[in-house]
């Protein structure tokens, strides 16, 4: 059965919902009580001129804005259309009423993300997960809803966990390494080379357009470059000798290109190119050296191998995973404490996860005030050195233990099926951290970081694990506000009961 019955007539007669006035459990309000924003705002204010330059946005509105970018997972244009159309966002931004106008311009999202640091976001993330950890608990029955929510800008008066003297390993610590590729092609050296070699070709119409003292324009032979790398191109199989034979080709364009950029530059100099030509022009460079040493020496490694122009930071990571072998991107040591995710390290290079153990169980020790328990990891990090450390501090660290397995015996059986268990169980608490890795990749975009500058993607990064922490915190306070509704609800049937029995009459309010 349909039945059309459309009374909305004009614009004018548009009712809302919330008869002019915010809703207090909305999600946006609740999220905006969470994050600390008066204790970042020196911190944050610092990076200005006290009486030079035009006003800054606050740090609610930059620190805000990156928050809702990450969590709604959208682009910079789209955003600000959402909060342009959005009071609660533009509440969450702390904005005193509601305005049709955009706050600020999609571009100041780039230099939000290069003012608010990687550090400041890693304090932002430890100081919101101690203030969730106070509201872990719920309440008593005698306690009103709520009243265990801190929603104070305040820090609160609470005792140095690192200062305590308790001894007593507690928790558990799961540690592990994943990559977030950049959002570049798949590299290969044909293919960089032949846009170096465009690139460079570009920069000398550039110079000499600006040169009076050449008489002629030196010869790129760009159009025979083109058409040889279009006929490798365009088939689908090539052989180690024609690889080579047109990387040697390439390589011969792009080092005469840089021959007659080193005439142009010595006539009219440097000035003449703008930040993002003569950036191009380093990186091209590099590209040539790298390229040729491994030509010669006939090999597909080199130290600090630039595997892109536009985002020469960007190293190719080994992983040896089954969809992927090589990633190209950051990556990361992160680790996961109670269900709070936590970014420890973040690298361009390959680094080996670990000789970081040692300190992200420091970082446990002084988050709790004592070391772990347990630290769940995979094989790589079981080392001889962590082992020895992990023991000296009373630590289990999970994995089989070294020397000869037990025999198989009658006597020997049931260790023997302990160990079975416990490394079974090993496993399984291992598998939250790969979780919370397929949340940030495939929810929030970490699969594919999407900003090109080393500094803004580290932003992005480490933004995506305080809204992880953002999205548990809300579950916690939904999980909390329904315990205590059941609470009520329970009360006030037994309510009902004991009146029933003594005939008392109720009236509703």
């Amino acid at each position: 059965m349909y039945s059309h019955d459309s009374r909305q007539f004009s614009f004018s007669e548009f009712l809302l919902p919330f008869d002019g006035k915010l809703e207090a459990k909305n999600r946006w309000v609740q999220l905006a009580a969470m994050v600390p924003w008066q204790r970042f705002e020196k911190q944050y204010a610092a990076l200005f001129s006290p009486d030079k330059g035009s006003p800054a946005k606050a740090f609610r509105v930059a620190f805000g804005a990156l928050i809702l970018k990450e969590r709604l997972n959208c682009t910079d244009e789209e955003l600000v259309e959402q909060i342009r159309e959005n009071p609660y966002l533009q509440f969450f931004l702390g904005l005193e009423e509601f305005s049709n106008e955009a706050p600020f311009d999609s571009s100041m999202m780039v230099h939000f993300r290069k003012r608010i640091s990687f550090d400041m976001i890693g304090e932002v993330n430890e100081s919101l997960v101690a203030s969730l950890r106070d509201n872990d608990n719920p309440p008593s029955d005698d306690e009103p809803p709520g009243s265990n929510l801190s929603t104070s800008d305040e820090k609160p008066e609470t005792e140095d966990p690192a200062s305590t003297n308790n001894t007593d390993n507690n928790g558990q610590l799961i540690l592990d390494a994943t990559c977030t590729p950049a959002d570049i092609t798949y590299p290969t050296d044909s293919k960089l080379l032949n846009e170096a070699r465009e690139k460079s070709e570009n920069l000398v119409d550039v110079l000499y357009a600006q040169s009076s003292k050449a008489k002629a324009k030196p010869r790129t032979y760009r159009k025979i470059a083109r058409k040889k790398w279009l006929s490798f191109s365009k088939s689908r199989r090539h052989t180690h000798a024609q690889i080579r034979k047109i990387n040697r080709t390439l390589l011969g364009y792009l080092g005469r290109n840089l021959k007659h950029l080193d005439k142009l530059i010595d006539q009219v100099g440097l000035q003449t190119l703008s930040r993002a030509q003569y950036k191009n022009l380093l990186v091209i460079r590099e590209v040539y050296r790298q390229q040729k040493e491994m030509l010669e020496q006939r090999t597909q490694r080199v130290d600090a191998r630039i595997v892109s122009l536009s985002q020469p930071h960007v190293r190719p990571i080994v992983r040896g995973k089954a969809g992927a072998k090589v990633e190209f991107g950051a990556k990361l040591s992160a680790s996961l404490d109670d269900g709070y995710f936590f970014l420890d390290r973040l690298d361009w290079n390959n680094f080996n996860e670990s000789k970081h153990l040692i300190p992200q169980v420091e970082n446990y020790h002084q988050r709790r005030g004592c070391y772990p328990a347990s630290v769940h990891v995979d094989k790589i990090y079981r080392t001889k050195e962590n082992r020895e450390w992990c023991k000296e501090k009373g630590i289990r660290l999970s994995g089989p233990k070294l020397g000869r397995p037990l025999k198989n015996t009658t006597q020997n059986k049931e260790q023997i099926l302990k160990n079975k268990a416990l490394a079974r169980q090993d496993e399984i608490d291992r598998i939250p951290i790969e979780g919370k890795f397929g949340q940030s990749k495939r929810r929030f975009g970490l699969d594919r970081v999407m900003t090109k500058l080393a500094i803004t993607s580290q932003c992005v990064i480490a933004m995506t694990f305080l809204v992880i922490n953002l999205e548990k915190g809300l579950r916690l306070l939904f999980l909390c506000l329904f315990y205590l509704q059941q609470i009520s609800n329970t009360t006030l049937k037994n309510i009902v009961k004991r009146c029933i029995k003594k005939n008392i009459t109720l009236c509703a309010a």
